[in-house]
């Protein structure tokens, strides 16, 4: 049997905020990175897609087709060669118009402002009732535009999660968005710290395959590292970098 650590993992998901922290750099609250609107259906359009065809075809359905109203109106066959850069446009393009259609019909216009006066959960609810809207677009919205106390996990949060041993190595990803958060100060600016700086590690340090265990923070209490090259030494973790070096090449949006 592999050799395991007896840290809670409490301990570990708050060791990680404070690493990572401290390698990437605290991040602020100041300003959302996109309108609540924008940051719905662009976080829709990039389901298994990158960052650079997910914005090719946010650019090329609002040129098509003008505004939401045009969106909504637009043939769906239209829509879906506007987004063809996305992974599945022939369903993402009803999806989108659904939800613009329910936004639309319930508010009385294309706005999620109201999500600033409502209780998380509440706000939680309504979006994930929509079609095409988990746990990770509804929560990236709540907290990147409202502030709301709530983590999204996405496939590079609960990769490291689960390496490290902050979750079960078998816990879902909707299971690992109540299991973190329960681990984690209901702090929005912790949140987005962990967040952000754990997507940041998943897609520069702690890829998918081929992990670059050497460079990481976090292997002095990782499941994984211990499980593949037993327990880090003083000198691997002397030689470890502390903070990261844009000469690794820019972190990703």
């Amino acid at each position: 049997m592999p050799t395991t650590y007896t840290s809670p993992a409490p301990d570990k998901t708050w060791q990680d905020h404070l690493i990572l922290n401290e390698f990437f750099e605290p991040l602020t609250l100041d300003h959302p990175r996109r309108t609540p609107m924008r940051e719905l259906i662009s976080t829709i359009l990039s389901h298994r897609t990158t960052h650079a065809d997910e914005e090719l075809a946010y650019d090329r359905m609002l040129e098509a087709f003008g505004d939401w109203q045009g969106v909504l109106d637009a043939p769906t066959a239209e829509l879906a060669h506007a987004i063809r850069t996305t992974r599945w446009p022939d369903t993402q393009a009803p999806r989108i118009q659904e939800v613009l259609r329910r936004i639309k019909a319930e508010r009385g216009e294309f706005t999620l402002d109201f999500l600033a006066e409502w209780p998380t959960e509440q706000g939680l609810q309504w979006l994930t009732d929509m079609p095409g809207i988990g746990l990770k677009t509804a929560s990236l919205v709540l907290l990147f535009n409202f502030h709301k106390p709530i983590l999204p996990v996405d496939t590079h949060v609960h990769r490291i999660a689960q390496r490290v041993g902050m979750i079960a190595p078998k816990a879902s990803a909707d299971k690992a968005h109540k299991v973190l958060l329960e681990q984690l100060p209901k702090d929005p600016l912790v949140l987005l710290n962990f967040h952000k700086h754990n997507y940041w590690h998943g897609q520069r340090v702690c890829l998918f395959t081929n992990p670059d265990c050497a460079r990481c923070p976090l292997k002095g209490f990782c499941n994984y590292y211990l499980e593949h090259y037993g327990p880090a030494t003083a000198e691997a973790m002397a030689a470890t970098p502390k903070k990261w070096n844009t000469a690794w090449g820019a972190l990703p949006h």
